[in-house]
């Protein structure tokens, strides 16, 4: 079960937190319909390529990365979207496309949008497309060490 890795990680932290399950989707949004769930507190994962080396992009459901803000605001020669090809070995616990938002656990940078600061909370896919973790924003803060900034915009 891919959450496990997340879950005993989260444990060994002593951080409180929720597991929703969910009917399988795919799509951010659509994971927030079925969850039930403000598109805003939702934080999909959309994996960059930042110089060459993989990281994350953690933004809202129904927002959509900035590249080239991003690359300017963190000062990077290059930044795009990485393809599924280019990642799908670096998660083996995690369905495609359903990895939570926590760099620190793969070895890679996690850039975070600063609009998911405002809530208390933050929502994310547990590595499956059928559960999600809710944890305090400030648990996900000190545990992964996100560079928060702002890249991001509303594709509603």
């Amino acid at each position: 079960m891919p959450v496990q890795r997340l879950k005993k990680f989260l444990d060994e932290e002593g951080v409180k937190y929720i597991t929703i399950s969910h009917s399988t989707a795919y799509t951010a949004q659509g994971v927030a319909r079925q969850a039930h769930l403000s598109g805003s507190i939702l934080a999909k994962t959309v994996m960059v390529k930042v110089d060459g080396k993989m990281g994350m992009a953690v933004l809202p459901a129904p927002y959509k990365v900035d590249v080239d803000h991003l690359q300017h605001v963190i000062r990077a020669k290059s930044v795009e979207i990485a393809t599924e090809d280019e990642f799908k070995n670096i998660f083996p616990d995690c369905e495609l496309g359903a990895m939570p938002p926590f760099g620190n656990l793969y070895g890679m940078a996690v850039y975070m949008d600063e609009s998911l600061t405002k809530e208390e909370g933050i929502v994310f896919n547990a590595g499956s497309h059928r559960e999600l973790i809710q944890l305090a924003y400030k648990d996900f803060k000190r545990l992964v060490k996100p560079k928060v900034i702002n890249f991001s915009f509303v594709t509603l």
